[in-house]
């Protein structure tokens, strides 16, 4: 199938076809300026070095090729081709906390937005790893399989809330099992298994299952975000989350469940604040892992713009050299007796 991917710049085609009224027009405004200055035929003798038919060839050649160059920038293409991206990384999963808690303030703007701006700028710096996203609160669920589509992984990232998981709470090993079953079969690339959470698990078996992934050769990263000192979880409709007693329930970030789940699979503990701290941190973390081959193979269209624009070098080069003076010369008995 033939296509323009730039259609907007076939606009630019005014530009010959304006420059043929142009030309037209200056060709006979020419001929009559020259026809007030002298007769008929010496007006034939001053102009007879000039070949019109040469001039008209270079305009044409000038035309075709200006014309060719438009249709080079709207990039026609024509068929496909498999396009591969050759390229050495790691494979994370992030895993981040939408539990009901992860609304509390005490990092700006929230627990949560925090947790998400920081994987955002990481996949906007990211280049050659590849990436999957999953959610947790009481169970773990997958959002994006592992993928080198950054702008897809923002996309999904950004419609993350508390509340995508119905049952409630914060289950670590839930979430450490998904991020295993994330990753390709590659056993020569490092992986990483990122978790993102205050830390109040109230689920066991977050432990055995870092073991577990370490023993697989996946690094267990843990992020915990929020104030140990705890804050209180403003809830959408207005106040703040209370429990069965109706008292208003202050949720304080874990940092030792942390440690000891990022220190059992192999990996580290970071605290999110609100700097970019933490960020930094894993990154250097990244750059510790094992890199291997991340190349990615697609089907694109085949591109045709290098064939049309090297039509239009070629149309301009020859109109380069063709001259518009002719090869015969003007005799001498016209050159001494114009007027005859």
């Amino acid at each position: 199938m033939f296509r323009f991917a730039n259609p907007e710049y076939l606009a630019l085609l005014a530009i010959p076809a304006v420059m043929v009224g142009v030309y037209f027009v200056s060709r006979i405004n020419r001929r009559r300026r020259l026809n007030r200055l002298a007769d008929q035929r010496l007006s034939d003798v001053l102009t007879r070095s000039v070949s019109t038919g040469r001039r008209l060839t270079k305009f044409i050649l000038t035309e075709v090729a200006l014309t060719a160059l438009v249709l080079a920038m709207a990039r026609p293409q024509m068929g496909t081709a498999t396009v591969t991206n050759e390229r050495t990384g790691i494979e994370v999963c992030f895993v981040i906390d939408v539990s009901n808690s992860m609304r509390a303030d005490d990092v700006s703007p929230s627990r949560l937005e925090r947790a998400k701006l920081l994987v955002s700028t990481l996949l906007q710096r990211m280049k050659n790893d590849r990436v999957a996203l999953a959610v947790f609160a009481g169970e773990a669920y997958p959002q994006l399989p592992i993928t080198n589509d950054y702008a897809s992984a923002r996309l999904f990232l950004d419609n993350f809330t508390t509340g995508m998981v119905t049952l409630q709470g914060t289950s670590m090993a839930s979430a450490i099992n998904l991020g295993r079953k994330s990753f390709t079969e590659n056993k020569e690339i490092g992986k990483a298994i990122v978790i993102i959470t205050d830390g109040e698990d109230h689920e066991e078996g977050a432990i055995e299952a870092a073991a577990e992934a370490k023993d697989e050769e996946l690094s267990v990263f843990v992020l915990g975000v929020g104030s140990p000192k705890g804050s209180k979880i403003p809830m959408p409709e207005g106040g703040y989350l209370k429990d069965r007693n109706g008292t208003e329930v202050v949720s304080a970030l874990n940092e030792d469940i942390c440690r000891r789940v990022a220190k059992a699979g192999g990996g580290a503990y970071f605290h999110i604040d609100n700097s970019s701290t933490a960020q930094e941190q894993l990154q250097s973390a990244f750059s510790g892992l094992k890199q291997a081959d991340t190349s990615a193979s697609y089907t694109d269209q085949a591109e045709q713009f290098m064939a049309v624009a090297l039509i239009a070098f070629a149309l301009l080069l020859v109109e380069v050299l063709i001259t518009d003076v002719r090869r015969k010369k003007i005799s001498k008995k016209d050159q001494q007796n114009p007027k005859e």
